[in-house]
């Protein structure tokens, strides 16, 4: 574990290889899980506000649970998240040619919303744990749909921090990668990497 800023991040996001392989697992992220995405309070505003931009391209069934339980519900644990269809996939997933996808990365791809898709989904498989202290931890999530990411990851050799350099600085801001990256060049001149 290394720390930048308020931030404990484990040494995987510099030493695994992960590139998602939409060919391979088709978006059963989207569909697979115990709930749905993680939400920050703040997302639930964005997916009310941009409602009228991505719903065009939601199934209707998503549209209908969305009218039902909201933009977010909580799960189980108490943590704000997607909703879900019938307790599977996240209501606004949709199918393509290529598998399942995301309704409001579609609309934001297409230009017409301004919110890009939760910023949990846009990180994965990079988690935040946050802590009362107000630190946040930032760790590799492994899960057996992602077995093809992890081939084709290492196939391609770049680091996990480096694949998801957008979703990051979304989230972190620019000082914050390029603080990740320094921490990497450290890290191997040390031999830790």
């Amino acid at each position: 574990m290394i720390e930048i800023e308020d931030k404990i991040i484990s040494l995987e996001l510099f030493s695994a290889r992960f590139c998602c392989d939409l060919k391979a697992c088709r978006g059963i992220c989207c569909v697979e899980g115990n709930s749905g995405a993680p939400l920050d309070p703040d997302e639930e505003e964005l997916l009310k506000d941009e409602w009228p931009n991505y719903k065009k391209y939601m199934k209707p069934e998503g549209i209908k649970a969305v009218e039902l339980q909201g933009f977010a519900v909580l799960d189980d644990d108490g943590d704000l998240t997607t909703p879900l269809i019938n307790d599977a996939e996240c209501v606004y997933s949709i199918e393509t040619e290529s598998g399942t996808w995301c309704a409001i990365e579609k609309a934001f791809l297409a230009g017409e919303c301004a919110y890009h898709k939760p910023i949990s989904c846009h990180l994965y498989p990079i988690r935040e744990a946050k802590f009362r202290n107000g630190t946040v931890g930032l760790q590799y999530h492994r899960w057996d749909v992602c077995r093809a990411a992890e081939i084709l990851g290492k196939t391609k050799g770049e680091p996990l921090f480096r694949t998801l350099k957008a979703p990051l600085i979304r989230r972190f801001g620019d000082d914050f990668f390029e603080q990740l990256e320094a921490a990497e060049k450290l890290l191997h001149e040390n031999k830790y990497l």
